[in-house]
């Protein structure tokens, strides 16, 4: 019985140890091996470590500047948010619906309120100080009418 092959013997020279895999050793598995430098060894992993912490240094370069963007984004929509509810408080004359353009005016004792009329409607007789026209959007929102003739709105 000690003497039946199994197919891991029947390949294998039985003066020799069996080796799994010689490429995973960190010495020569047989005398007639070339011997490894462990000099070369080491550069091998030093280099191999670079190359990783610089592809994680690249990808965390890139995580960084898309928080900065998202953060850059956070601080505009809170800011376009405070606008809006500083808009809306507004004193105004008349109902405000969606798509209807609105200009804000400045009295000479510092109240604001808003008009239908442009700068441009009244013309010389421009009771108040003009502080900028907006569209009010659907969401509520105001949006600027300079940005949206820019766009061309």
């Amino acid at each position: 019985m000690d003497n039946q092959e199994t197919p891991e013997t029947s390949r294998h020279n039985k003066k020799e140890p069996i080796l799994e895999n010689r490429r995973n050793m960190t010495h020569p598995a047989r005398t007639s091996d070339p011997p490894f430098s462990l000099v070369q060894r080491a550069q091998e992993i030093e280099k191999a470590d670079e190359v990783v912490q610089s592809h994680v240094h690249g990808k965390l370069d890139v995580i960084a500047r898309q928080i900065r963007t998202l953060q850059e984004e956070a601080k505009d929509i809170i800011g376009r948010a405070e606008r809006d509810m500083e808009l809306h408080r507004i004193k105004c004359n008349f109902e405000k619906k969606p798509g209807m353009a609105l200009y804000l005016y400045q009295k000479s004792n510092g109240d604001k309120h808003f008009s239908i009329l442009s700068p441009a409607e009244w013309g010389a007789s421009l009771p108040h100080e003009f502080l900028g026209g907006y569209r009010l959007a659907a969401d509520g929102s105001f949006e600027d009418l300079e940005e949206d003739e820019d766009s061309g709105g």
